[in-house]
Parts: C-alpha cells; sequence; structure tokens
C-alpha cells in the first residue's frame, strides 16, 4: 500500500496502551500533525494515575481543574479508562475509531515469567479482543497496528511467546475480510523506556555502583523512542494486511554499554547471571521468516505466512539467514551516537 503521508488526517485514532512509554510518544507526534491532523485521538489504558498525569502534562497544567476532567471527550486528545482484557470496553472504544495503534502489553520478561497467564490475558487475549471487535458489524476501522518485540521471534520466553501470538492474531485478522488491515511492527528494546537496561545502568551508576550486567557476551538491539515510532508511522502509511515491519537496528554489546555509560567514572560492573527468559543474543528475523522478507525504505518487511493474506510471495528475499544482535554490534562510538540521539549520553564529570 503507498499513500500520502497525510494518512490520520480527519481520522479517530485509538491508542491502547496509551500511557505507556511508546503510547505517549505516539501520541505526541500524532499532534505534530505530521501524518495529518486527526479528528479525535482516544488514549486507551486502565492505569487511572497515569491517566491523570498524561492529561496534565499534555494540557501543561500543574493541577487538574474541573474543566479538563468534565470536558474531556469535547478535546482532540481524550481519555477513556478501559482494560484490553475486557472485550466490552475494548469494542465500546474500537466503535468510535478508524485506525487504531494497539501498544497495550505487559512487556517484562521477569513479571511474565511469574505470571504467565497475565501475560497471556493482557498479550494475547487483548489482541484477540481489539481484532473480534474490529470485526463486528458496524465497525469503521481502515487500518489496526500491534506492537510486537524482537522477544517474539523464536521465544524462549512467555513475553515472546504471548506476543508471537499476538502476532498472528493480528495476521489472522485479515482472512474473510477487506475492510482493516491488520499488521505488525517489531523491534528491539526502547532506550529508556520502563524496564529498559539504561535507566537501570543511570540509577546504578548515580548510586555510585556497582553496575549489573548478566553476562559478558550478552548483546541486545537498541532504538529510540523517535525510531519506534518513526517505524509504526512507517507501516501505517505502507504497510499491507498481514505484514511486519522491522527496522534496521543496530545492537549493542551490554558490557560495551555499560563501560560507555560509566566512563571515566571509578565505579565497577559485576556480573549476575541471565535472568529468568531471557537469551543472550535477540533476534529481529528468523531464518525461517528470511525467506519472506522484503526490504521497504528503510526497512525489512516480513510478509505474512498465511497464503491468503500474502500477496504474491518474494521473488528475491532480502535476507539469507536470520537478522541478529549478535551479528550487528556496533562500537563504543556508535553506542554514544545511539545514546545522544536518545537524549540519555551522560558523559564522565
Amino acid at each position: 500500500m503507498q499513500t500520502n503521508g497525510q494518512i490520520l488526517a480527519d481520522k479517530r485514532v485509538l491508542v491502547t496502551g496509551g500511557t505507556g512509554s511508546l503510547g505517549r510518544a505516539v501520541v505526541q507526534r500524532i499532534l505534530t500533525g505530521e501524518m495529518g491532523v486527526p479528528a479525535r485521538i482516544e488514549v486507551f489504558s486502565r492505569d487511572e494515575g497515569k491517566h491523570h498525569q498524561m492529561r496534565l502534562d499534555f494540557a501543561h497544567m500543574a493541577a487538574a481543574t474541573d474543566d479538563i476532567t468534565y470536558h474531556n471527550f469535547e478535546r482532540l486528545l481524550v481519555f477513556r479508562i478501559g482494560d484490553v482484557r475486557d472485550y466490552a470496553s475494548v469494542k465500546r472504544a474500537a466503535h468510535e475509531a478508524d485506525v487504531i495503534i494497539h501498544a497495550a502489553a505487559l512487556k517484562q520478561v521477569p513479571s511474565c515469567e511469574y505470571f504467565p497467564y497475565d501475560a497471556v490475558r493482557t498479550n494475547v487475549e487483548g489482541a484477540q479482543n481489539v481484532v473480534w471487535a474490529i470485526r463486528e458489524p458496524g465497525m469503521t476501522v481502515e487500518r489496526a497496528v500491534a506492537i510486537s518485540t524482537d522477544k517474539a521471534c523464536k521465544p524462549i520466553n512467555v513475553m515472546g511467546m504471548s506476543k508471537a501470538i499476538q502476532e498472528r492474531i493480528f495476521v489472522e485478522g485479515n482472512l474473510g475480510q477487506d475492510r482493516t488491515a491488520l499488521f505488525n511492527v517489531r523491534y528491539g528494546n526502547v532506550v529508556a523506556s520502563r524496564g529498559s537496561v539504561v535507566p537501570l545502568f543511570e540509577a546504578q551508576i548515580a548510586n555510585g555502583g556497582p553496575v549489573t550486567v548478566t553476562t559478558e557476551h550478552m548483546t541486545r538491539f537498541l532504538i529510540t523512542l523517535d525510531a519506534a515510532v518513526d517505524t509504526v508511522f512507517a507501516a501505517l502509511r505502507t504497510a499491507n494486511p498481514g505484514e511486519t515491519y522491522v527496522p534496521k537496528l543496530p545492537s549493542v554489546k551490554v558490557t560495551e554499554l555499560a563501560q560507555v555509560m560509566i566512563g571515566e567514572r571509578d565505579i565497577r560492573t559485576v556480573l549476575t547471571g541471565i535472568r529468568p527468559g531471557e537469551k543472550t543474543h535477540e533476534i529481529m528475523i528468523s531464518e525461517e521468516e528470511s525467506y519472506r522478507t522484503t526490504e521497504r525504505d528503510d526497512y525489512y518487511v516480513i510478509e505474512a505466512m498465511l497464503p491468503e493474506v500474502a500477496k504474491g510471495g518474494i521473488d528475491k528475499p532480502a535476507l539469507t539467514g536470520e537478522f541478529s544482535s549478535e551479528h550487528s554490534v556496533v562500537d563504543p562510538q556508535g553506542i554514544v551516537e545511539i545514546l545522544v540521539a536518545a537524549g540519555r549520553y551522560q558523559p564522565s564529570p
């Protein structure tokens, strides 16, 4: 699908998980009008505290007034309390949407390992609720994108397993209908998001250390919030039904990331061992998927596995093997550039 850049002009946009790190960044960028000025942006989340704070932050207010609460639904940016686990609330929100950005998730690996069914309810059942709501008679959703993760590729942890199924649910949602295009984006660790290693290292450095690293061999893909939003927007503009967009990301060796952030400070690092459910290296595109992968602008695009959804196959795959964090490691200067782009580089005093 090729479109002009104004795909959200006059559209009603629903962002599930809209109070999370990515959700807030998506909303902030939509408000710039770069994708067109929407008719409405609805932030859907179950956390009323985050709703309240986001409402104040985006209104540049220090404290709430009756006006900002009671006239919520008269504004361009509105807030709706709801839970993707609850089909009724998802259906109500989707009924008023033309475009859905599905960012609601349980995303911390250890939490999902210790509470696997909760991860399934949010990441799997939540995605299914969105798809079911979209397919209800009378719905007007034109495009829907689900936010996935590199951990969904050859998953070994509950978070990745649940996200892999989420991807498949969005692909399957295209079967038997041509009203709504459903597709995915998949990327690596967002620098400075909740659960990222960067804020953890920052806090440990501020406290004088030590900085804890799991193993000396571990590598990770890193992406800035802006680049993550760019990926979502690229998919919204040009993705075909069932496709998965993957940015061409650099990766870092975590021990080198720690050393770059420590700089000349007298702080030691400590190896703690791999946490439950962690990989040494992450894979963004598997070898099996590489044969269904093409390039579009600055992204790899994985065609749907289901032949009824895929459009014609790939004549010349963009990859001949897996896209692994082990194979695209940048040097320390590259790490500095990533941190600078994310606004998180703090050189030694």
